[in-house]
């Protein structure tokens, strides 16, 4: 199982030189890997059923509790079948929609790397690597998202997609680290087992407010919703990914994942239902104001998510098999409605659906994907949306709330919103799947034809696994959705789907939602312009919120990089030091006493044993620092400062390091001659600073001395770690096979140390040579 996820992240490498070698085809080659990874989940699926999900596990930091463990329960391979299973559509529709793009590799890359990234999500049975595999999908999107870079809006919106779900991500690792510490295991199915524990623990609250966060950013739930709109400045392929099956869908996988170790609690049905809801009915809504395709299918991607959410919020074996077949059915339609969309659009060059019409000549191919996609979308019989829908409607008039002498209000509105939910969803359905390609044509940018192959393909394929899925309902019950509602329940579902119940007060709310939705669309025109206002008031949300807080970091940033980082080395220093004084000075204030004691010892101990040449060299030292602070001329400064320095190597002899005093004679001469060839061509001293500023550096100057000279003497007098010079001389020769044992320490006992040092250098000496390098073209007059 680590093969297959790795398998991805290695295909996404070699794409790139795969589709430069096969050519304009080569996406019929790179779907392979997706659809080999489909069939290999195919396999696993009658272990699962068993209830003997297949596992895989490698030591990573045993330490830490972090290992490679994998674990293809039936909840992981519903969303890895999804996963790569349109993952293989996705390859094939780029080929298509992106014929003959100069970046088509590059796209690959990270169309891979993203699938890699969420199979390694759903299959984690650990939660820090399930988290590296979260934040890999953060990444990944941000490319895919901002893949056209020259657009500004795409930029944007890759920007604004990251930094919401990345700091979902941060809040996630926090919880996760709670999580683990309170269930005393880092291993998903272990904390599944241990919810009991868990839900009484301290920590739940702060546990489960911290993982929700991170789940509602990246399902773009309320408030956090208004990401995955403006992300459709991504490719069409990428869109279809995103909202289908993958990253979108990470937030309400983990709260299934979640579901046994963290759900069933009053908090957990409040927060989750609450925001679901919220969501599902804000959504579509919104979905309905919409006149463009991707975002008309944007928006009701939200709403959809709010419906999970919900359905996962309530919680129970109906709820959660009800939250996997609307899942699964939402997949189907939503995947095919974007390819539909991307056709239209690269068939008409036009995305307004109020601007299309009479496409169905043309293109009837793609219409008659859109037609089965947009009715399972509405919800009709006999497709699998409907089976979904049925079932939500059965959950919510069952739902606790809405039994006789429950007063929850919020349960007990949920089923009017989920209603007018659907019937705007009806709207969304046939404005894009009907619309465009029924009624009189309409004049658009290019002249409309069919779309080739590699782009109806899909939307067809979806369209006969929804019609096959919605007349044998209960064999996908019985094969993939049951079990995946067992894993997320953590118990037996006992899930049974099927086409038709009788007359059932759901199918009376499902013609009911069929009216509501035809009269919807009717009445659309005059219904948007009535409630605009209230559209333009909600402009003034969430979204807005985001803008300010992002415009205050770059005035802050703007500010303080003004103020600290303003070219000036001396104002760094001073910073530096200022900074150090205002940490060390209080704690040694704080410690007068100890410091008075230490001093008068340290004090008859110099004087006792103060030898005539180690006073003799301390009176050199101090007159060179004070030539170097009144020489008029840098060589004088320079060869004032070379003194000190050798005297530093003379006290390094006098003290027993020979080896440290040959070093330090050595950097010493190639400094002063260095300094010296540097300073040859430079003009000679100017005084720039008054004399206030020359008094305030002294000041500082003078107490950082002091500072670090008490704090060295404070380190020399603590004998808190024995001495490990005698380590050094004893094993210098014997293992680092050098009589030098600078040199030793140096190359040797901390030789990843040095290499760190010098590779540092050597950036920094490749960054010199090319501003160096740089000169102005001609003409620029400079």
């Amino acid at each position: 199982m680590l093969l297959a996820v790795l398998s991805g992240f290695i295909w996404a490498c070699l794409a790139p030189w795969i589709h430069r070698v096969a050519g304009p085809r080569s996406h019929w080659l790179l779907a392979a890997l997706p659809a080999a990874l489909f069939a290999f989940f195919l396999t696993l699926l009658p272990a699962a059923g068993r209830g003997e999900p297949a596992a895989a596990l490698l030591e990573w930091v045993p330490s830490l509790g972090v290992t490679l463990s994998f674990r293809a329960d039936g909840l992981a391979l519903l969303f890895a079948l999804l996963i790569s299973g349109i993952g293989v559509l996705v390859t094939l529709y780029s080929g298509g929609y992106l014929h003959g793009h100069p970046m088509l590799g590059r796209w690959y890359l990270f169309l891979f790397a993203f699938m890699a990234s969420m199979l390694g999500v759903v299959l984690s049975d650990n939660v820090y690597l399930l988290f590296v595999f979260w934040e890999l999908t953060s990444v990944t999107s941000y490319l895919l998202i901002g893949f056209n870079h020259d657009e500004e809006k795409s930029r944007a919106a890759a920007l604004q997609a990251l930094l919401v779900t990345g700091a979902g991500g941060l809040a996630l690792l926090a919880g996760l680290v709670l999580l683990a510490r309170a269930g005393g295991s880092a291993e998903i199915s272990v904390l599944a087992g241990r919810g009991d524990l868990l839900r009484g623990h301290g920590l739940y609250p702060a546990i489960l407010a911290l993982v929700l966060l991170g789940a509602f950013t990246k399902s773009a739930q309320f408030p956090f919703h208004f990401w995955l709109p403006n992300a459709m400045a991504a490719p069409t392929p990428a869109s279809a990914y995103l909202h289908s099956s993958t990253m979108v869908k990470a937030g309400v996988y983990l709260l299934a994942r979640m579901h046994p170790a963290l759900g069933g609690t009053p908090s957990w049905q409040f927060w989750v239902t609450a925001a679901g809801a919220a969501t599902m009915l804000l959504g579509a809504w919104m979905a309905f104001h919409q006149t463009i395709l991707k975002r008309l299918l944007a928006y009701s991607t939200v709403s959809a998510l709010g419906v999970i959410t919900l359905l996962l919020g309530l919680g129970g074996a109906a709820a959660v098999t009800a939250a996997m077949a609307f899942l699964f059915a939402h997949a189907l339609y939503k995947a095919a409605l974007f390819l539909v969309a991307g056709a239209v659009d690269h068939g008409t060059g036009e995305r307004d659906v109020e601007r299309l019409g009479g496409l169905r000549r043309a293109m009837p191919l793609t219409a008659a994907g859109a037609a089965v996609a947009g009715l399972s979308m509405a919800g009709l019989p006999p497709l699998f949306g409907f089976t979904a829908k049925e079932l939500l409607y059965e959950t919510l008039l069952h739902a606790p709330g809405i039994a006789p002498g429950n007063a929850n209000l919020l349960i007990g509105l949920l089923l009017p919103a989920a209603v007018l939910s659907a019937a705007f969803f009806l709207v969304v359905a046939l404005s894009v799947a009907f619309k465009p390609f029924y009624g009189a044509p309409a004049h658009t940018p290019h002249h409309p034809h069919e779309a080739p192959p590699a782009m109806w393909l899909g939307p067809a394929l979806l369209g006969v696994c929804s019609i096959l899925f919605g007349l044998f309902p209960g064999f996908i019950g019985h094969v993939l959705l049951g079990h995946a509602a067992d894993a997320a329940l953590g118990a037996p579902a006992h899930a049974h789907l099927a086409l038709w119940h009788g007359l059932t007060p759901a199918l009376g709310l499902s013609v009911l939602t069929l009216a509501a939705g035809l009269l919807l669309y009717r009445f659309r025109t005059p219904l948007r312009a009535a409630s605009a206002p209230l559209l333009r008031a909600a402009r003034f949300g969430p979204e807005r919120g985001y803008d300010a807080a992002l415009a205050g970091m770059v005035r802050f940033a703007h500010a303080q990089t003004r103020a600290l980082q303003n070219g000036y080395l001396r104002n760094y220093l001073l910073v530096i030091f200022l900074t150090l004084l205002a940490l060390v000075v209080p704690v040694l204030v704080m410690h007068t006493q100890m410091l008075n004691e230490m001093f008068l010892r340290k004090a008859a101990e110099s004087l006792l044993n103060l030898r005539h040449y180690e006073l003799g060299l301390a009176v050199l030292m101090v007159v060179s620092i004070a030539a170097v602070v009144h020489s008029k001329t840098r060589l004088a400064a320079v060869a004032a400062l070379g003194v000190v320095g050798y005297g530093v190597a003379l006290i390094f002899i006098l003290f027993g390091a020979p080896d440290l005093a040959m070093t330090q004679f050595v950097i010493e001469t190639l400094t002063v001659i260095l300094l010296v060839l540097t300073f040859y061509h430079l003009p000679a001293f100017a005084v720039y600073a008054p004399r206030a500023v020359l008094l305030r550096d002294l000041a500082v100057a003078v107490a950082v001395g002091v500072t670090m000279a008490v704090l060295v003497l404070i380190a020399a007098d603590s004998g808190q770690y024995p001495n490990i010079a005698h380590y050094f001389e004893e094993n210098s020769y014997t293992l680092g096979h050098g009589r030098n044992v600078v040199n030793v320490i140096l190359v040797d006992f901390r030789g990843l140390d040095t290499l760190g040092e010098i590779t540092v250098l050597a950036v920094a000496a490749v960054g010199a040579w090319s501003l160096l390098s740089m000169r102005p073209r001609r003409g620029d007059g400079q």
